[in-house]
């Protein structure tokens, strides 16, 4: 699967990983001070919708 990706694809999911992992650090900052509910539903869902990408990056034909 992922020793078929094109360069492009590849730098489209270094790019949503760096994306998952700001998110996570946001999404763990916002759990140990919840100012704003809100945050963290929005956060996880951020997250979910980045692994959606790369999952269809990753199932897209080269």
């Amino acid at each position: 699967m992922a020793g078929k990706l094109n360069k492009k694809q590849k730098k489209q999911i270094d790019a949503l990983r760096t994306k998952i992992q700001k998110a996570q650090q946001l999404l763990s900052a916002a759990k140990s001070q919840p100012d704003d509910p809100g945050d963290i539903t929005r956060l996880q869902q951020e997250i979910d919708d980045y692994q959606q990408q790369i999952n269809t990056i990753q199932s897209s034909p080269a």
